[in-house]
């Protein structure tokens, strides 16, 4: 067997379940095996029940006491059971189980596993595992289970199934590391670091298994980065932007000053575009700090030059919101250049028509999504790509350019706020801009940590909120039941909300699994206050601007990392009034409220990165994973800093010293699936 071989090879896949198999993206024995676990469930000992904690997945032992009770409707039928040990009572619950009444008709000890809730002052087990008789828990005890991603009809079993069968038919011993490397960094071999992942024997052989892996990941990433870079630097300039008047003058126009910091990456860009060799630039910037005015004063020193830029946006919503800004920005200050807007949804006859526009030169400024660089597209004399980090505008789209005409100048847009230790490796092939200082008018967010004892009293500001006509977002961290209901459920969630606020609300809900033609539908009505409250996962992260929405509330604030809690809270303190985040938390740990303790105090997002960069290390098994920076498959970039600038270490000593290695290494675009 080989990484090539079609997962229908395997034992027990037929059809069907390679259906279900590809909607996850598996197709071969290579993706299953780099299918790696989302978590691991970690069987403890058994604690006494005085002992258990609220927000925790627990263990305990007991006595079945008093009878098992059914109650609830025939659609949601919960069973009821009561655990008793020397230390206390537990009440236990099932959903849609009605048949464990006659499971448990014996009585006796039972072990139970699950996460414990507080419900109406009371500690509760919500649908835990089961293990009677009790003795059976000791199979699993001090052992680690792998936890995949899983669509409709696809069970964890199964994946794990498969993934076992793969490992033992698969020759693991070639090493893909060079030993020097290996050895110096103390990383574990292949074949140990892929049975490691999935199936660890403790949390050592994971740990030991995961480092290596990540390294492996971000090695790779680095030096594809630094093959990027190098390409981009034999680019010369082919498009020399000179600075224009009108520019300055517009500046002067503006009913407000740019900041100091606004001022300076100005400058720089300005600088790039008239020098020898093409612009490669990052312009980092805290959510709100005004990073699109200075990409729009680029976009129009081109234009006003006589050359084409453009700019992709990652959601047709937010294209279109640029596409309105720019023009409306064009007309009050009657600047005489021509904008265009090209996305996927348009109709063909109006796409003919764009298309007519840009490659007679007729459109200066083009504003889309990734539409703007389908093969249908034909540039008059395309000089300037302005992009956002999820869409990191690559070498294969530039040298698709080139063939078209010149090397266009590329500027990276980029709200996450990264220490620059690490803005250095990542994005290598850049430079790197930072405006770090918000504009004067900007109202500061109000924030609080609360527990859920908080809701009610939530639900009440918002609603005085929308009745003096504002709008809130509320942010759930799953989409659907997980099988030990683990998170607050956007589907749900949405309506039980509804029922709380009444008919006056129009409560409505956005998750991941959404086309993005329905996604954007919602945004667009949310946008127009259609919808007063909108629950969300964390897909809202690139979202439109809606100055409007004044109360961001993030459930289970705990599961987040705190830069994306920064990023979330963005969404909200885009307007003239004032705007609050309330981040609720059910969790009782310490460090917990540590953690979240950091955004109740700072609305400064380099310092809450780095202090995140603190507070994170690889004793945390899992970590929080931070969504929209990187996708990388297993690395993050704040959890793994540390391996990350190993990493880039080891790519400096192998460019030095072993070239026949790096020629093994894939070319950039295979690599870019990280960051595009």
């Amino acid at each position: 067997m080989i990484e090539q071989t079609n997962i229908a090879e395997l034992k027990g896949i037929g059809e069907k379940t390679q259906r279900l198999f590809a909607k996850v993206g598996i197709e071969t024995v290579g993706d299953l095996i780099r299918y790696y676990p989302r978590g691991y469930d970690v069987y403890e000992e058994a604690v006494p029940i005085g002992e258990l904690e609220e927000g925790k997945v627990q263990t305990v032992t007991g006595m079945i006491f008093g009878r098992v009770q059914v109650s609830g409707s025939r659609k949601l039928q919960v069973t009821t059971l009561m655990l008793k040990d020397l230390t206390g009572t537990l009440k236990v619950i099932w959903f849609r189980m009605p048949f464990l009444r006659n499971t448990f008709a014996k009585g006796g000890a039972v072990t139970l596993r699950g996460r414990v809730v507080s419900r109406k002052q009371v500690l509760t087990m919500e649908h835990p595992e089961i293990f009677y008789p009790s003795e059976k828990y000791g199979e699993k005890k001090d052992t680690l289970q792998p936890v995949y991603g899983l669509t409709a009809g696809l069970t964890n079993h199964m994946v794990a199934k498969a993934v076992q069968q793969a490992l033992s038919g698969l020759n693991l011993s070639k090493e893909t590391l060079p030993e020097t490397v290996r050895l110096k960094y103390g990383l574990a071999e292949y074949n140990f670091a892929m049975r490691g992942i999935h199936f660890p024997e403790d949390k050592q052989v994971f740990y030991q298994a995961r480092e290596r892996l990540v390294f492996e990941e971000f090695l790779e990433f680095i030096l594809a980065l630094r093959k990027l870079r190098d390409k981009n630097e034999r680019f010369g300039n082919d498009y020399v932007i000179p600075a224009s008047p009108r520019v300055e003058e517009f500046i002067k126009e503006l009913p407000y000053e740019l900041t100091g910091a606004q001022k300076k990456v100005w400058k720089e860009i300005s600088a790039d575009m008239a020098s020898d060799t093409v612009m490669s630039r990052l312009v980092q910037g805290d959510v709100g700090s005004g990073k699109t005015i200075v990409a729009f004063l680029a976009l129009l020193t081109v234009a006003l030059n006589g050359m084409q830029a453009s700019m992709m946006a990652p959601t047709e919503v937010l294209a279109r919101q640029h596409y309105a800004t720019i023009t409306r920005m064009l007309e009050e200050h009657q600047i005489p250049v021509k904008a265009e807007l090209l996305t996927g949804s348009m109709t063909t006859k109006e796409k003919r028509r764009a298309y007519d526009r840009i490659e007679c030169g007729y459109a200066k400024i083009i504003v889309g999504t990734h539409a703007l660089i389908q093969d249908a597209v034909n540039y008059d004399n395309l000089a300037l790509v302005v992009t956002d980090e999820q869409h990191r505008f690559g070498v294969k789209q530039r040298e698709t350019f080139a063939k078209k005409g010149g090397v266009p100048h590329v500027l990276v847009m980029s709200a996450t706020p990264i220490p620059r230790t690490l803005a250095i490796i990542l994005y290598g092939d850049l430079d790197i801009s930072v405006i770090d200082e918000l504009p004067a008018n900007r109202l500061p967010i109000k924030n609080c940590v609360v527990d859920t004892g908080y809701r009610a009293t939530a639900y009440t500001f918002m609603k005085k909120q929308i009745g003096e006509g504002r709008q809130c977002y509320i942010i759930c961290p799953m989409v659907e039941e997980s099988e030990s209901l683990e998170a607050e459920n956007v589907l749900d969630y949405s309506s039980m909300l509804q029922e709380e606020m009444g008919e006056g609300i129009v409560v409505s809900c956005l998750h991941g699994r959404m086309k993005q033609a329905e996604k954007d539908e919602i945004m667009e009505r949310f946008a127009k206050n259609e919808i007063q409250i909108l629950v969300s996962t964390t897909v809202i992260e690139v979202g439109i601007d809606v100055p409007n929405a004044t109360v961001m509330m993030i459930e289970n604030a705990e599961r987040f990392g705190l830069a994306q809690l920064h990023q979330l809270r963005g969404r909200v303190g885009r307007g003239k009034h004032q705007s609050y985040c309330i981040f609720m938390t059910a969790s009782k740990a310490k460090e917990a409220k540590e953690r979240l303790d950091i955004l109740n105090h700072s609305n400064d997002g380099f310092k809450i990165a780095s202090e995140d960069l603190k507070l994170r290390g690889p004793g945390d098994l899992f970590g929080i994973r931070q969504s929209g920076l990187m996708n990388f498959r297993l690395g993050d970039v704040y959890q793994d800093a540390k391996i990350l600038q190993k990493a880039n270490e080891a790519a400096d000593l192998l460019i030095r010293e072993n070239s026949d290695w790096l020629k093994k290494i894939p070319e950039y675009e295979s690599t870019a699936s990280v960051i595009i």
